[in-house]
């Protein structure tokens, strides 16, 4: 039987219990009467519905009410001047190997609801997961939050169906707010892009539509060690909650020793302060069109010899969502991206090494990146740009602890993939590293996750993962 907690609104003496014990009893709970069956089974089931997401040529894009090239620019808008575009970006840095480059960048000045409903069942929060199709999953089906919808699409700016379960999340009063803050999205492809990320807590009635289901956040672990079926949003979204211990309890990830970690919070937010102080980045909004060795063909806009991505046009058919039939662009990778966390026990507490990354799109130069993130996984690939501590990453073999391909945002990026890892270091591996790197607690870092812009979404994603272990 899971543990029980008092609703927050029971009233007793002591008190309601913290939210971070609540999430920790809904993390140890793999079992539920409300969701019995196998949610993987579920994911499976809404995959063999008939979707449709086909790349097609750029020139099929362009609608009189739909995508066009616009005049001049060459940018690619939506004719409602909504949604997103795909324009250029010069970049000049004095961070890193490149110190100059130009490349095509999303910009999405809307901001988007990522939000999950929750609610207790027998004691136990569960989430509220819809099975969502987006044209670029790997999969087409992946689990998201209750609602994962920018402006234009829940104020229908498409003219299509409403987006279910909106209201709680914009209509004041529907429930207790558990989670409330914008976090970034890649700062590699997107230009200055915000969510916010948003848990509400009911207590009343939910009537659960076809295509959701609660799941506890146990569950949610368990399907994480599956590929691409927890999508990028809802690990953002669930990993925002605090923790009180880690979810398996086991002995590798027990948090315990001494209180104190490696720096201070204090020392902690100086060096974070720090590296955002110690470089210069300009990256200029330019015309699509004005890119230096970039081309646009049949199939797409590619970079002349070779790449991380390219821009491509999909046409997508899916009934279950709000519109049924549409055609958009999407960012498309080439190749296996690679993030790896290396974790160790300093003093006896479990520390992860991070790093300060710089990226083009971020609001402020800088967020919390982990401890490598390269946009291709293989050696080969990554030869001429290679970050520090990769050989060790991909070497490790008795330290991982977590090795799981997770997808990207499906309904901006086509198949973008990511090798996730997690590797435990043992005592000799250095506690002295370069200055854009530190040890951090993982109590640190789920501190500074409950704040905006501190935690890039690969970093929040390898917490949500170490997290559910």
């Amino acid at each position: 039987m899971p543990a029980r907690v008092r609703r927050p609104d029971a009233g007793t003496s002591t008190g309601p219990a913290p939210l971070a014990a609540r999430v920790t009893v809904s993390a140890r709970t793999t079992a539920s009467r409300v969701s019995p069956d196998d949610a993987g089974t579920w994911v499976e089931d809404s995959r063999r519905q008939p979707f449709e997401s086909t790349v097609i040529p750029m020139e099929e894009l362009t609608d009189p009410r739909g995508w066009h090239f616009a005049p001049g620019t060459g940018n690619l808008e939506h004719r409602s001047g909504r949604f997103f575009t795909v324009e250029g970006m010069h970049v000049r840095t004095g961070h890193g190997p490149l110190g100059e480059w130009w490349q095509p960048i999303l910009v999405q000045r809307d901001i988007a609801i990522l939000g999950m409903i929750a609610k207790e069942f027998d004691g136990v929060l569960h989430f509220l997961l819809q099975a969502k199709m987006e044209p670029g999953n790997a999969g087409m089906v992946q689990l998201s939050p209750t609602v994962q919808a920018t402006s234009s699409n829940y104020t229908r700016v498409h003219g299509g169906g409403r987006t279910p379960y909106v209201e709680y999340f914009t209509e004041p009063g529907r429930g207790r707010v558990l989670v409330d803050v914008l976090q970034s999205e890649q700062g590699a492809w997107f230009h200055q892009k915000r969510n916010r990320n948003i848990v509400i807590e009911v207590t009343g009635d939910v009537p659960v539509l076809d295509g959701f289901r609660w799941l506890t956040l146990g569950q949610v672990h368990r399907l994480l060690r599956r590929r691409s079926v927890i999508n990028m949003d809802a690990r953002t979204v669930l990993g925002c909650l605090p923790v009180a211990a880690p979810a398996g309890g086991g002995e590798v990830f027990e948090r315990g020793g001494e209180p104190g970690g490696l720096h201070t919070m204090t020392q902690v937010l100086s060096w974070f302060t720090g590296r955002k102080s110690a470089y210069e980045l300009s990256a200029r909004l330019v015309p699509l069109n004005s890119l230096a060795g970039w081309r646009r063909q049949a199939m797409g806009i590619v970079p002349e010899g070779g790449g991380e991505f390219g821009i491509v046009a999909v046409r997508a058919h899916a009934p279950t969502r709000e519109v049924h039939s549409w055609k958009q662009p999407l960012l498309a990778p080439r190749g296996l991206g690679l993030a790896a966390l290396v974790v160790r026990r300093i003093g006896g507490k479990l520390h992860a090494l991070v790093r300060a990354e710089v990226l083009p799109g971020y609001r402020d130069t800088v967020e919390i990146g982990p401890t490598v993130r390269s946009a291709a996984s293989d050696r080969a690939a990554v030869a001429a740009l290679r970050p520090d501590f990769l050989d060790y990453v991909l070497s490790a073999r008795e330290g991982v602890r977590y090795d799981v391909v997770q997808s990207e945002e499906g309904g901006r990026f086509l198949h973008a993939e990511t090798r996730y890892l997690v590797v435990e270091a043992d005592d000799d591996f250095p506690l002295r590293v370069p200055p854009d790197f530190a040890w951090l607690t993982v109590e640190q870092l789920l501190a500074l996750q409950r704040h905006s812009y501190y935690l890039g979404i690969e970093a929040r994603t390898l917490l949500f993962c170490l997290n559910g272990l």
